[in-house]
C-alpha cells in the first residue's frame, strides 16, 4: 500500500511540475519565425500597407484557368484580400529570415526564381502566383518584378486563395504582360 501511495504522490508531483513549465511554441503554430526581423519603418504596416498587389477578382478563377481544369472545373478557390510582408519562401522556410535585414539576400532569391511568399501578421504563409493559367504557363505573366520592387514591404494582396494538404497560395490577377 505504501508503494502505491508513493507512486500516486510521484505522479501528482510530476504533473504539478509539468503544469507549471512554460509552454513552448509548437512547430507549425502559425507564429512568425524570428519576429525580431522587422520591416523598415517606411515599408508599411499591417494597419496601413505600403500598397496593393493584384486586381480584385470578379470571380475566383479566370476563363483560362476554368478551361484548363479537369472537366473545366478547377479546384475550389475563394476571393481574398490578405495583408502581409513579401518574402522569399526559400530563406523563410529554411532559415526564418525576412524583413529589412534580409532584403538584399531575399531580393536576389526572388530575382533568381525562388518562390514568392506573403507572410501575414498571424504567421500564415501564402505562396504568390499569377492566376491566369495560360499566360502563366506560356511565360506571358509575371508577378516577380512587383515582388522584387516590394520585397520586405507590407502589402495588401488581392487574389484567389487555394489550399490543399497544408499548402496555401494566393493566385494574383493583373500581371499578364502587355
Amino acid at each position: 500500500m505504501k508503494m502505491f501511495l508513493s507512486s500516486i504522490s510521484l505522479i501528482a508531483a510530476a504533473g504539478l511540475i509539468l503544469a507549471q513549465a512554460p509552454e513552448k511554441p509548437k512547430k507549425g503554430s502559425g507564429a512568425i519565425l524570428h519576429p525580431e526581423m522587422t520591416v523598415a519603418a517606411d515599408a508599411g504596416s499591417y494597419d496601413k500597407p505600403m500598397g496593393t498587389l493584384g486586381d480584385k477578382p470578379a470571380q475566383p478563377w479566370t476563363d483560362t484557368t476554368i478551361g484548363a481544369g479537369v472537366d473545366k472545373k478547377p479546384q475550389p478557390g475563394k476571393q481574398i484580400t490578405a495583408t502581409g510582408e513579401i518574402i522569399d519562401l526559400s530563406c523563410y522556410l529554411q532559415l526564418g529570415k525576412h524583413g529589412e535585414k534580409h532584403k538584399a539576400c531575399g531580393t536576389k532569391c526572388v530575382q533568381n526564381n525562388q518562390p514568392i511568399g506573403l507572410l501575414t501578421q498571424n504567421g500564415t504563409v501564402y505562396m504568390l502566383m499569377e492566376e491566369e493559367h495560360d499566360p502563366r504557363r506560356d511565360g506571358q505573366a509575371s508577378i516577380r518584378q512587383a515582388a522584387v520592387d516590394h520585397f520586405a514591404h507590407i502589402m495588401e494582396v488581392n487574389g484567389t486563395e487555394a489550399d490543399h494538404g497544408g499548402f496555401k497560395a494566393i493566385y494574383v490577377q493583373g500581371y499578364v504582360k502587355k
